[in-house]
Order: C-alpha cells, then sequence, then structure tokens
C-alpha cells in the first residue's frame, strides 16, 4: 500500500467517526497523533458494527456483514479486505499495537444480538452485553497510551457500562421506533411496566421509574470510573475523556423534566467545550 493510500485510508475513517460518533472523534483531538490514527481506526470500526443494525431489514443480511468482519479479523478474509479502508486501518492498529484479537470477535458476536428483536432480560445481560462491547472499546484504546494493567482494565469496565447505559436511554426514542428495546425487562417488570409501553413511545410513571432506575446505575459505574482514574497513569487519561461527555449527557437524561422519548442532539460546540474544559481538569468536571 502506498503512503498516499495509507493516508486516504486514515482520512475516510476519521470522517467516518466525525459524521457517527462525534465525541468520540472530538476525544481524539487530544491524543498523540500515532495514538489518534490508532483510535480512529477501532472507533471507525465500531460505526461499522454498530450501523450494521440501522443498515438492514432483516437479521441474515446483518448476519453475513458481521461474518465478513469475524472472518478478516480472525485472518480468514479473502477479496476485498485490501480495499476496505477500515479494515485496513484496523489492521494496522491490531498490529502496530499489539491488540487481542479475541477482544474484537467478542465484540462483534455481541453485536448479532442488535439484529433481532429479542428483548434484553436482564441487568446483567446488559451489563455483559456492554462490557463486551462499550467497556472493551476502551480498555482496547487504553492499549494505544500504556501496557494493560488491571487497574486500567477495572477503569475501562466502569466507563464502558456508564458510557453505554447513557447510550441506551439517549437511544430510546429510536430503538422504540424500530420495536427493538435495551431496557432490561427485570426493571420494566419490577415498575409495573412493559415493552408494550415503551414502543408506545409515551412517557408513563412507571416507564419513567425503570428508566430512573438504570441511570441509578450509570451514576453509579460512572462514579467509580472517577474514582479510579486518578489511579492509572497519567498517559491513559485523555483516553477517558468521553467519560466527561457522559457526565453531561446523564445529568440531561436525568432531569426530572426530559421526556426519554424526545430525541436531542447535542450541538458539537458543546461537545467540543465540554471535552476541552475536561482535558484541563484533573477530575474531568
Amino acid at each position: 500500500m502506498s503512503a498516499n493510500d495509507a493516508k486516504d485510508d486514515a482520512a475516510f475513517c476519521a470522517d467516518l467517526v466525525r459524521s457517527h460518533d462525534f465525541a468520540r472523534y472530538a476525544a481524539t483531538i487530544f491524543l498523540p497523533a500515532e495514538q489518534r490514527r490508532a483510535l480512529l481506526a477501532l472507533c471507525a470500526f465500531n460505526v461499522e458494527i454498530t450501523r450494521v443494525h440501522d443498515q438492514v431489514t432483516q437479521p441474515l443480511p446483518g448476519e453475513i456483514r458481521l461474518q465478513w468482519w469475524s472472518d478478516t479479523l480472525a485472518g480468514q478474509g479473502r477479496g476485498g479486505v485490501e480495499g476496505n479502508p477500515v479494515a485496513a486501518e484496523l489492521l494496522l492498529a491490531i498490529r502496530s499495537f499489539n491488540l487481542p484479537v479475541d477482544i474484537l470477535l467478542r465484540l462483534i458476536e455481541e453485536h448479532q444480538f442488535d439484529l433481532y428483536n429479542d428483548p434484553m432480560p436482564t441487568l446483567a445481560a446488559l451489563e455483559g452485553y456492554l462490557n463486551d462491547t462499550s467497556s472493551a472499546l476502551f480498555a482496547l484504546a487504553a492499549r494505544f497510551a500504556a501496557p494493560p494493567l488491571p487497574e486500567i482494565d477495572h477503569l475501562a469496565r466502569h466507563a464502558g457500562l456508564a458510557e453505554g447505559i447513557v447510550r441506551v436511554i439517549a437511544r430510546l426514542p429510536y430503538d422504540a421506533s424500530r420495536h427493538q428495546s435495551f431496557l432490561p425487562q427485570q426493571l420494566l417488570t419490577a415498575q409495573g411496566s412493559d415493552l408494550e409501553e415503551v414502543f408506545a413511545g409515551k412517557q408513563t410513571t412507571r416507564l419513567r421509574a425503570a428508566v430512573d432506575e438504570l441511570l441509578g446505575e450509570a451514576r453509579q459505574h460512572l462514579g467509580t470510573a472517577f474514582t479510579l482514574l486518578a489511579d492509572v497513569p497519567n498517559e491513559v487519561r485523555p483516553v477517558f475523556l468521553p467519560l466527561s461527555v457522559v457526565k453531561r449527557e446523564l445529568a440531561r437524561l436525568s432531569r426530572a423534566d426530559h421526556d426519554p422519548f424526545a430525541p436531542q442532539t447535542p450541538s458539537r460546540l458543546s461537545t467540543l467545550w465540554t471535552l476541552w474544559r475536561a482535558s484541563r481538569s484533573k477530575t474531568f468536571s
């Protein structure tokens, strides 16, 4: 591959993440160039995997796309791999930073759940899903800055759970419109709510109580993550800058006057401001 081709692949990944996951894109600005390129490749891969759910109307085509990625990462891909800029950049990042492919393969496998309208049964099931997706992204991203350490993986777990739960609630209007719900049935049932209320797209007292309980879980994980952040090497801290955006979104979603079925996309300027301010504070506040 020529230098120009590699540059084009990197630019493609950056544009993809900027368009579909602006908070993560903006957070990479605070990383050194080599780390930033690798992280953008990882984030672009995540965008590709999570978008499969939105790009298909039936599970089978989605399964085929996810299998292509699994085969590619397992070294079984044939034809078209070199022509895929995200795959090319991700494979480069894997080689350069010795990323464990098995974590990426589990991420793909977990996102097969997205292709079906099966309900999320319990809070433990949701946490398992998020641990292998959102938490895995943080853990892998940290490897671009420092060797793996138990304290970093512990931080990544709680960071991913907090971010993932907030994302589940923020996406509630869209998911409900597709008759899909990542809200644990366990929490809905405990509050006397059900999936019919979720899919109706209107807030009820019972449904709001279930959402508030899930927000409480996110609040606990975020608090633990901020506490653990003090114990990791300084060079790793920028990887966790997205937690400042999670903190902001958690506060917004927790307001008593917030309707979980009213879509709201924060401005890019406010996201940049949140990240910049956090980058200048040891507590990300």
